[in-house]
């Protein structure tokens, strides 16, 4: 089967402006993208923030993101991250530079409103974000947790920074999450 052209230009909206007929497109996209291993906190984690999304001339869904706000610490300051979640391409249109097409606008989006942009990446999904010059984040990773704070070693080395409008960061110093229910990160 043969995808039709996708627009190039993503659309971008927020969630509330996101019709119920969007929310089950993208989540659809997101269920066939990851083979039916998204589940209903990973795609809660991907609401209430600005979406990314491209569709093809038939007016398809094919590829989405979104960048939520997460408060992360760093050092001695809570900072406001831009965290991108529910990055998906339709599999019969992948590797036609529509996962780089939505990480644009995501970036876009990082880069002016957020003091850095944060990430976790499927083993799949990293080479995307590296070629795209987001670092593997070398130091530790933590979540404030019910019971405070709680290193997560299994998010270390998959766990990507793109520096914004707080500079380079530090990894002598560990990252923060703050908590949330499903995977933390």
């Amino acid at each position: 089967m043969t995808t039709p052209t996708a627009v190039v230009t993503p659309r971008t909206a927020h969630t509330a402006d996101l019709t119920p007929g969007e929310l089950r497109a993208i989540r659809a996209l997101l269920d066939d993208a990851f083979d039916g291993d998204f589940s209903d906190e990973d795609f809660e984690h991907g609401l209430g923030g600005v979406h990314a999304l491209v569709h093809d001339e038939a007016g398809r869904l094919v590829a989405h993101g979104s960048v939520i706000m997460r408060r992360v610490r760093h050092r001695d300051r809570w900072l406001r991250v831009g965290y991108v979640e529910a990055v998906g391409v339709r599999p019969d249109a992948r590797r036609t530079g529509l996962g780089g097409r939505v990480m644009a606008e995501l970036e876009r989006v990082i880069d002016r409103a957020y003091d850095a942009g944060m990430l976790s990446a499927s083993d799949a999904g990293a080479a995307l974000y590296a070629a795209r010059g987001w670092e593997v984040w070398g130091g530790r990773v933590c979540a404030l947790g019910p019971e405070g704070v709680v290193r997560l070693p299994d998010e270390e080395g998959s766990t990507f920074v793109r520096p914004a409008l707080a500079g380079p960061l530090d990894p002598a110093f560990e990252l923060v999450f703050d908590w949330r229910d499903g995977d933390v990160l």
